[in-house]
């Protein structure tokens, strides 16, 4: 297949039948989370998107569901564009099926990414509350501080995950290796080469993990897990040329 330095995107109704579904999927998905959470009380973050293991309201599904589920509007466009330009190549290069495991696995490694993060930052703070409960001094004080770690333990189910950016970034990593020189316009004005685009996003994203802003709330972590998951394979599938393309 070949694409030329420029391309144009296909019109929703010619997108690959993968890319177009995990859109529709994301968009019917956050509009119901909408009206169920303003008419019903019902969250479905709560049930679809990723809890820490140790949350009351983690499931094992939510390792795969939390990639279709996002926090706002905003959120789900930005995905949303970037699997519409993205994906829709990368399912005409590998084939739906290829594409989807693809997907899913980008989207598994970011959650694993920011999993570990979350283990070492989670256990600190759980290491800490054991510690006072083990050397308290009489029972007042060591029931005070097993509430402590009630109420912890329960404010993780605030901690959750959700969105399609791991993914997102596996495809741009993906694009990027496949298609280094093609160019893309950055907000739609600046045209960059994908492996610059790459190369800077990644940058960023490590950049903003390690500063561990407390005001930030964006998994950057999970973006380097997807990123990173994502040029893996795409290495790993070239070496298998017979059946690549």
């Amino acid at each position: 297949m070949n694409f030329n330095n420029q391309y144009r995107p296909s019109a929703f109704g010619g997108l690959p039948v993968v890319t177009k579904n995990i859109i529709i999927i994301n968009v019917i998905l956050f509009l119901l989370t909408q009206i169920l959470a303003s008419t019903k009380g019902i969250s479905l973050t709560d049930y679809f998107g990723l809890h820490y293991y140790l949350a009351p309201a983690f499931k094992p599904h939510q390792f795969i569901t939390y990639i279709f589920m996002h926090g706002s509007l905003s959120h789900l466009l930005f995905n949303m564009i970037g699997v519409y330009v993205f994906g829709q190549v990368l399912e005409q290069v590998w084939g739906p099926k290829r594409y989807l495991i693809f997907y899913i696995l980008t989207g598994l490694g970011a959650a694993l990414a920011q999993y570990i993060i979350m283990h070492f930052e989670i256990s600190s703070l759980l290491t800490s509350v054991n510690s006072q409960i083990e050397n308290s001094f009489n029972t007042e004080e060591r029931t005070y501080f097993m509430n402590q770690k009630f109420e912890f333990i329960e404010s993780l189910n605030y901690h959750v995950i959700v969105g399609a950016s791991g993914s997102l970034f596996g495809l741009l990593g993906a694009f990027g290796l496949l298609f280094p020189n093609r160019q893309l316009y950055l907000y739609f004005l600046f045209p960059v080469k994908a492996k610059w685009l790459v190369i800077a996003y990644g940058a960023f994203e490590i950049f903003s993990g390690l500063r561990n802003n407390p005001g930030d709330n964006v998994a950057h972590f999970a973006h380097i897990g997807g990123l990173v998951v994502g040029l893996i394979i795409v290495l790993i599938w070239r070496k298998d040329k017979q059946h690549f393309y």
